[in-house]
């Protein structure tokens, strides 16, 4: 039943309620029927279940075999190492699901705890869980609305319902019917939702819905959903699989050579371990995990909290960003932007200059705390503010004028009057909306209506709203105050436009967005007038083709037709949370990219279901936060620019040192497999590899994710979520590096054989150590040359090199470290001999990114092109 459009005689009739209330047993056998209103909790993880989804993974399933394997063949060193890394990996990845969302327990302690019912028509107090449908409940100000409620009485009642809604003002309740049609849940104000305040006045309710058929329970619905995966993690599990099963290939393939050829069994097994160690990069999982924590740390500098580490790389396909406007694009504070005094306005107690100033300075009733702080209704505050900015505090003049009466504001009405006596009578000072103004003007006034009707309209269509002031001087105080003692006759003041004004930073930020190939989309509960001028001021409007959509127009469009419009429209107005829902499929069907900013209870399940969700820090309720993956610590639209900034130079880093890991984990896998096709020895132990995995792909890998952000990251497009990471080039770019250094590792063993050293696997080694060294110096900047980024711009990452360095000549020259690593001390031309071999990787990627840039140079020159193209060919030569 539509509650809100019926009378409350068949509300009652529905309920089978009396404002009475229920009985005692009656309401028992409904608790019974219906449930505790309580917000029911999705089934959590036990601690064992998020501990084994940490080893269900495919990569470590490998690397637990390999040491199962390694451990039956007495390999007992690299089954400790082996199990050391995936213990590591394990906890940090419980950790970070055991710390994941903790929305339902922010919903539930914003429930009310205690209620106050009407039971056999006496006034009880009863935990807010016993509510059932058909209860009478007793609300005055301060009291949280313990269940979704429809009026019966109400006396100046409003109720903060920003946490539900987004709007900021409060909203003043009535028990009447509303007229047939679409109501969004901020205009049904006769009704009142779980979780919501109220502010002032007092009211009785029939309770209509509880637990989770309320409005609160149907968000709390929505954010029970699976958390969203991240392009990152499904880039990585894609790559764990495809690793694992090269890894699983290679090494079987060349078990089943080699015991075809008849070679020993251990053996095989031995050199097959370290095939598949080869192609696992162990230290991958943890490098990703501490690069996004790094980042997320620098974001905290940048009033940026990440809740959720995967979300610091999410940043970077950010394709939408769709935002609530109150307190995110505005200041969520009310503002006195506009005034119009009527020149023609005389009383013989008001200065027709001033007027209006005092005016807004008395007709209010907004008080200040000890502090002095204005405490009371926004927009009241606003008005109060600004007459008190012009020398016309409200004290001073409540001290000439005293109040002396008032007919509070009513919806019926739209107006409130405030009474003050002065030395020649009882002032009447009416505010209110200006359609019902106008018809209570004295009669001489009638004809300049016309004019101030369109000076109106001018504020309205540019989102403003406009209160107007009237008053009129009585003889003496009226015996009743009513409307038609203190209300009619009046002599028109002026009006007073205002608007929760744009943030300036907000502005710039959106212009950020579009030069980035992000486009902003604003998401709310206000109205379509002023939602849409906010956006043009701030330039997310700025194209015909841009469409304003209503929550009433949205429900309307089926799936097909929406899907049709949703890429263009920039506005959605008077949407409910499930809308904000089906906005985020819907584009994200469209393979979009979607983050959704918000602070209020509505905007949970939106964040929650988002590519990332953004909440706000200050303003901000705790349900959208914890549903949130990133928090603005400053409230700040302009901080997720910033952020965005951060999230693409951590892909890029993360790129980066995939490119590194890959490229050597490649060398490594050519070295082993290759080497015996020419007959020779395996050039490298198992225990060799977990080293150069851990150790020189580790510490240099971890470094590069300090590299500053690579020349015009936010003036290129998003990236695309769809691509895998082996896109643009870096697939091949991994092949051939791997086949360079394993080329160079096999060249230096044949060559120390056929010498005769003796330790020829130590120099081979350490070719593949120090070459993958040049490489993490040279992968600094896919076009740029290290000399033209400069060497010292990234100085974790020399020291990580000369560090790795160091570690790999302690475990050549210390005997401890010979014995555990197989190992041998190198001479000095032996050991410079290695270090010029490895250096070809650093000068092959250099060289590499020379010819792509003269390669790309004409594209981005094309006037030299044309001149060029237009000379004699002698002279161009």
């Amino acid at each position: 039943m539509d509650y809100h459009l019926v009378p409350i005689a068949d509300v009652a009739q529905e309920l089978h309620a009396t404002p009475a209330g229920l009985d005692a047993a009656t309401a028992q056998q409904r608790l019974a029927e219906y449930g505790p209103n309580q917000l029911a909790d999705a089934k959590k993880k036990t601690i064992g279940q998020l501990l084994l989804h940490q080893l269900a993974d495919v990569m470590i399933l490998v690397l637990l075999a390999a040491a199962a394997v390694s451990g039956a063949v007495g390999e007992w060193k690299s089954t400790y190492v082996i199990l050391a890394i995936v213990v590591l990996n394990a906890l940090i990845g419980f950790i970070q699901e055991y710390r994941a969302d903790k929305a339902m327990e922010a919903l539930q302690k914003m429930a009310a705890n205690q209620a106050q019912v009407l039971r056999n028509g006496q006034t009880v107090e009863i935990a807010a869980a016993d509510l059932v449908p058909g209860d009478v409940a007793v609300l005055e100000a301060g009291d949280v609305i313990p269940a979704d409620v429809r009026f019966i009485e109400t006396h100046a009642l409003k109720v903060d319902e920003s946490s539900l809604t987004g709007e900021s003002a409060n909203v003043e309740k009535n028990p009447d019917p509303l007229p047939a049609g679409e109501h969004p849940l901020g205009d049904r104000v006769n009704m009142g939702h779980k979780g919501t305040f109220v502010t002032n006045g007092r009211a009785t309710a029939y309770v209509v819905a509880t637990g989770m058929k309320t409005e609160l329970g149907k968000i709390a619905k929505l954010i029970q959903t699976e958390e969203t995966v991240t392009p990152l993690q499904k880039r990585l599990a894609t790559l764990g699989k495809y690793l694992s099963g090269v890894a699983l290939v290679i090494g079987a393939l060349f078990f089943g050579v080699g015991w075809l050829r008849g070679e020993p069994l251990g053996n095989l097994l031995l050199v097959s371990i370290s095939l598949a160690i080869a192609a696992l990069p162990e230290a991958l999982p943890a490098l990703v995990t501490v690069s996004l924590a790094l980042g997320a740390k620098r974001l905290i500098k940048d009033q940026a909290l990440i809740r959720k580490l995967p979300a610091v790389e999410t940043l970077g396909s950010v394709t939408y960003i769709c935002t609530d406007k109150t307190g995110t694009l505005t200041l969520n504070k009310m503002t006195v932007e506009d005034v119009y005094a009527a020149p023609a306005f005389a009383l013989p107690v008001l200065d027709n200059k001033t007027g209006l100033l005092a005016a807004m300075a008395l007709n209010n009733d907004v008080t200040q705390d000890p502090a002095g702080n204005w405490l009371g209704d926004s927009t009241e505050v606003a008005l109060v503010q600004y007459a008190a900015g012009k020398d016309h505090a409200r004290a001073a003049l409540e001290s000439r004028f005293p109040r002396v009466g008032e007919l509070p504001f009513d919806s019926e009405r739209k107006c409130m009057t405030t009474l003050h006596q002065t030395d020649q009578g009882v002032l009447c000072i009416t505010k209110g909306a200006l359609s019902a103004l106008f018809d209570q003007l004295e009669q001489g006034q009638q004809a300049e209506i016309p004019d101030l009707r369109r000076r109106v309209d001018e504020l309205a269509a540019k989102g403003f709203r406009v209160l107007g002031y009237a008053a009129k001087l009585l003889p003496a105080m009226p015996a009743e105050i009513t409307p038609a003692t203190v209300e009619t006759g009046l002599s028109f003041i002026g009006f007073a436009g205002l608007i929760d004004p744009p943030r300036e930073e907000a502005r710039q930020a959106v212009a950020e967005c579009k030069t980035a190939g992000i486009i902003a989309v604003m998401i709310t509960g206000d109205h379509p007038l002023t939602a849409k001028a906010i956006a043009e001021q701030l330039g997310i409007l700025s194209k015909p083709d841009e469409l304003v959509l209503t929550g009433p127009e949205l429900t309307k469009l089926d799936e097909p037709a929406f899907a049709a419009v949703v890429e263009k429209v920039r506005v959605y107005a008077r949407v409910d949370p499930a809308q904000k829902l089906r906005i985020i499929s819907a584009l994200q069907a469209r393979h979009q990219f979607v983050a959704m900013t918000g602070d209020g209870v509505n905007d949970a399940p939106a964040l929650k279901n988002a590519d990332i969700g953004v909440a706000m820090g200050i303003n901000g309720t705790e349900v959208a936060k914890e549903a949130a993956a990133m928090i603005l610590l400053d409230d700040n639209f302009a901080t997720i620019v910033h952020a965005v900034r951060h999230g693409r130079r951590i892909f890029d880093n993360i790129l980066k040192f995939i490119r590194y890991i890959l490229a050597g984990s490649a060398g490594e896998i050519v070295a082993l497999f290759v080497a015996p096709l020419f007959g020779l020895p395996v050039p490298l132990l198992a225990i060799h590899i977990l080293w150069i995995n851990l150790i020189t792909d580790g510490l240099p890998g971890l470094a590069l994710a300090y590299e500053p952000s690579e020349a015009r990251s936010m003036q290129r497009p998003p990236i695309d979520p769809r691509q895998t990471i082996f896109a643009n080039g870096l697939g091949w770019f991994i092949v051939l590096v791997g086949v360079l250094v394993g080329g160079l590792t096999i060249g230096t063993e044949a060559w120390a054989l056929r010498s005769g050293i003796a330790h020829w696997q130590t120099m081979a080694f350490t070719v593949l150590c120090f070459s993958q060294l040049g490489l993490a110096l040279a992968i600094r900047s896919r076009q740029e040359s290290i000399f033209s980024i400069g060497l010292l711009s990234n100085k974790p990452l020399l020291g990580a090199v000369a560090l790795t360095a160091a570690l790999h000549l302690m475990i050549l020259y210390t005997p401890f470290f010979n014995d555990l690593f197989s190992t041998q001390p190198l001479t000095w031309t032996e050991l410079g001999l290695t270090v010029v071999v490895s250096s070809v990787v650093f000068w092959a990627v250099e060289l590499q990114k020379l010819i792509s840039r003269r390669r790309e140079q004409p594209a981005e020159q094309p006037p030299a092109v044309k001149v060029e193209a237009a000379m004699p060919a002698q002279v161009a030569a």
